[in-house]
This record gives structure tokens, sequence and C-alpha cells, in this order.
């Protein structure tokens, strides 16, 4: 059986349902084949007995108003479509250093460090946001909305080149890792130390390694006045639904249960997709990978790029894999103030890349009831991008020894949850453990992996286009990289590169951009 359409996009993550809805907006006809029963890839949702659980990410900003210099907020204003969205502005945080709750926000903190460090990490800290500030200007000068991959940048682009200009000595630092600029400020050991690990939760990995774009990003979106973090009534599966939602309002298609086994390819172009039943969709413009590019390389055929592309995907680095606890609690008798987030730190000196240093806990149910049975909570606890491949590699999923190895690697999250909810063994009631080779099943994701290790400042992050006439590429291994603004505007790149610059600029000015 053959199907046609303009274009295929392969996978529903969020770069490339954030493609193919756009794609549809722009009138073409969209196809997105999805290998899991459920969409979102890595950021989808799930319900187990009455549960609902966020999969992957928990920590969201940037897209409760509009307009947003983020780049998923900017999708939803062109689909028009959007969830409610929960704001709260405090977290919880066990260090080395003690316990305590911060918000967003510049003055808060500002409390906590006279605390912990006194009036000299005070003044580095106020002196590092204005030191920022302009950066963080130059970061949100230019929309990822307005680029494309072909000439008609310079029109797209061209009306944002004032902003441009003004900030363009800025603007080539940001090309380069955060740590020389943060070396330029910042000398309070823990101080450096809490921005190694913002750094690492934005880019997995530390500040030598991030790219001082994205901090500036971060500074001008977590930082700026009444600001609050956001969540999405519903957990991240409504944020999914909504873009599905965009997807089909404009006439797109999301088929599930659509495991694509090879890209076609015919006279060195990408023609359609073959799917496992032996189902051919045939793309008439493009076909948009949103698998990693390990994975993607997987689906070519033979010859189908040239050895050196091949050699330079293989060889690129990879940050390590997660171990996750989702739990169902009891939630009678807890605090009625308790953060819904919370990050602890076993150890500063082994390095915040350190496996198992480093744990995420949320529990979404405190701010959304919904997500939980009446009187529970859930709970989704991680280690976020640290967890070695290795340690699994070749073990068998039904096998004692996998029990085992689960039991032993989640003992580090266990015992940060028990920081907080001290009985918190004896309140579950759902308990799911995930690991590498879940990320590895469930997400068809190489290794497991979170993503490209690719250091700022040694080597960019590669654009959507490949050697391959057709076939494009969005997610979290193209430009600007990890994490849900990254990959959404990686998805906008390959949708807009795929229309005329009239329809493109049509689109901005509907934004705002």
């Amino acid at each position: 059986m053959t199907k046609t359409a303009d274009v295929v996009v392969i996978g529903s993550g969020i770069g490339g349902l954030s493609c193919a809805a756009l794609l549809a907006r722009y009138g073409l006809e969209v196809v997105v084949c999805e290998s899991h029963t459920l969409p979102g890839g890595a950021a989808h949702g799930f319900e187990y007995q009455g549960f609902w659980f966020d999969s992957g990410p928990s920590l969201y900003s940037g897209l409760s108003y509009s307009p947003s210099p983020n780049p998923l907020r900017q999708v939803l204003d062109a689909l028009d479509v959007d969830v409610d969205w929960l704001t709260y502005d405090t977290w919880g945080c066990w260090l080395p250093e003690g316990n305590f709750e911060t918000a967003v926000g510049a003055d808060q903190f500002c409390q906590v460090l006279q605390k912990l460090r006194g009036d000299r990490a005070v003044n580095q800290w106020r002196s590092l946001q204005e030191f920022m500030a302009p950066y963080s200007a130059a970061a949100v000068a230019l929309s990822p909305a307005a680029v494309r991959y072909d000439w008609g940048a310079l029109l797209t682009v061209g009306r944002s080149m004032p902003s441009l200009l003004q900030h363009s000595l800025n603007s080539l630092k940001l090309t380069g890792a955060f740590a020389p600029l943060m070396d330029q400020v910042v000398s309070d050991p823990f101080l450096r130390n809490w921005l190694n690990l913002l750094c690492f939760l934005l880019s997995g990995l530390p500040a030598s390694g991030t790219s001082a774009a994205e901090m500036a990003f971060m500074f001008a979106d977590w930082y700026r006045p009444e600001v609050r973090l956001d969540y999405p009534r519903g957990g991240s599966a409504a944020l999914v639904e909504a873009l599905v939602r965009g997807l089909e309002r404009y006439g797109g298609k999301l088929r599930l249960g659509a495991h694509v086994e090879q890209i076609l390819v015919e006279g060195d172009r990408a023609v359609g997709v073959r799917l496992r039943r032996g189902e051919t969709v045939r793309a008439r413009r493009a076909v948009v990978s949103n698998a990693s590019g390990w994975d993607t390389l997987k689906l070519l055929p033979t010859g189908a790029v040239s050895q050196k592309y091949t050699a330079q995907k293989r060889a690129t680095p990879e940050c390590n894999s997660f171990m996750h606890l989702h739990l169902g609690i009891d939630g009678s008798g807890l605090a009625a103030d308790l953060p819904c987030h919370h990050i602890a730190v076993n150890d500063w000196a082994k390095g915040v890349e350190a496996p198992q240093n480093v744990v995420l806990i949320s529990m979404p149910s405190l701010l959304d009831p919904d997500l939980a049975p009446p009187g529970k909570q859930v709970i989704h606890a991680y280690t976020p991008g640290n967890e070695p491949y290795a340690l699994w590699q070749g073990l068998e999923r039904s096998s004692f020894a996998y029990e085992q190895q689960k039991q032993a690697r989640s003992e580090v999250m266990w015992q940060a949850l028990e920081q907080i909810i001290p009985d918190i063994r004896d309140r579950c009631e759902v308990t799911l453990v995930g690991t590498p080779l879940t990320h590895e099943r469930f997400l068809r994701r190489h290794r497991g992996t979170y993503g490209p290790a690719i250091r700022a400042g040694s080597k960019l992050f590669p654009g959507g286009k490949t050697p391959l006439a057709g076939l494009l590429c969005c997610g979290d291994s193209i430009f600007p990289g990890i994490g849900l603004p990254a990959v959404a505007a990686s998805g906008m790149l390959a949708a807009n590169s795929l229309v005329s610059v009239s329809d493109h600029l049509a689109l901005l000015q509907q934004i705002g951009l």
C-alpha cells in the first residue's frame, strides 16, 4: 500500500510536531509517523492506575504569556492553540551547603546568597546580572522563527537587522561557551557551582561546554520582573495534545504505531518512508526526521550519504542517559506549602556531570490535583542525563540482574526523596522505575542518550540540512540543541525552509515578529 503527502515527518517529539503543525498551517499536506502508541517523544505523558506521569520535561518557562521569546510559545501562537498554564515561582534546593527554597527573579536568591555566602557573593550575583543584560538583549534580538535554510533568510531576518547590528559585538561572544563570561565576574565557589548546575540543566554540560546564548536567554527569561515558572494543566501530555490539535486543525495527520523502517531514496533524493508493515508513504517535497542524528543514520540505505558524513555523525559525542522513578503516593499529611519542584546535589567536588550526583524531583499534582486520585500525589524523580548507558548495555530486560540493577541505581533518587518526605517508601502505591534501556526502547533513542554532548566553542550544533536532497532534520541533534525551546526552534527552521518567503513573512507578522 502506498500513500502520498507533501511532507513526511518521522517522529512526534516536540520538534517534529512543531515542524509538522507549522507546515500544515502553511497549507501543506503533512503526515507524522510515530513509532510509539503515544505522541510527544521524550515529552509524552502517560496514565497508570489513575496517576498521570510526565515521561520527561517537568520545568517550563516563558510559555504562559505572549509575545514571548520562547520559540515553543511562538509555535503555539502561530497555530492559535494553547493549554491552561499554572504558574509558580519557588523550588526546593537540597545542596551540600544546606536546604533552602529559592525563587526565580533577582531578589529572593540574593537573600539566600546573603545567608549562605555573605555580601561578596551577593555583589557578584548583582554584577553578573548587570553584565549579562546586554548579552540577554542580544540573545533575544533574533527569533529562530525568522531563520530558514536558504537565501530567503536575508529577507526574513532582514527585519531584525537594526536590532542585530546594535547587538553585533555581544552576539559574537554568544557563539562560545558561557564559562569565559562567568569567569570575568564570578569567583565565589558556591555561585560558580550554582551556575554550572543551571548550565547542566539546560544543556547536559557545565559552563565550559554550555552555549553563552543559552545562558543569556535563561537570564532574560528567569530574572525579568514578576517572572513566574509555568506548568501545563494536564501535564506534558496536555502540551503535546495542543500541538497535535494544531496539526490536525490544519489538516495534518498523526499516525501512531507507525514505525519507520527506512527512508526511501531514489536518484540521490529522499522521497518518502517505508513502514514496518510494508506500507510506503511518499513525500512530494521532503522527509523531515525528528529522530536523533545517530538514529536517522540507521534509517538511511547504505551509500545514501557519504562515508565522511556518516563517520562525523557516528562520532558525535553523546550525553549520558536517565534513571526515573514514577511514584503514586498517599498524599495525606504533607506540608501545605511543599514546593512542586526540587533539586538535590550530593557533592559539588564530583562535578554536576558525575553519575547520580544530581537528582531532580517533580510533584506536579501539587499544582494540578487532577493528575492523581483524590488524596494522592504523583511524583517524578530522575537523574538528568547523568546515568551511563554502559552500566546497562547487554542486560536482558526480563532478567533478575536487570531488576537488581534497577533497585541499586534508583536508590539515589529514593534517598533524595526521603529528605523531602521521610516516609516516602511507606506512602507508595505505584512504583515505576525507568532506565537507559527504557529510553532506548520506548523513545527509540540511541543508547538512551539525552542528546549530543557538543561543547560550545569547540563545534557548532549542525543545521537541519543534510547532504541528501529532500531530507531535513529537526530535534535535539540539530541547532539550537537540547531542551524544549531549542527543539521547537529546530522544527520551526525546518518548516520555514520548505515554504515560500512570502508565506514565511506572513507568519512572522501574525505572531508579532
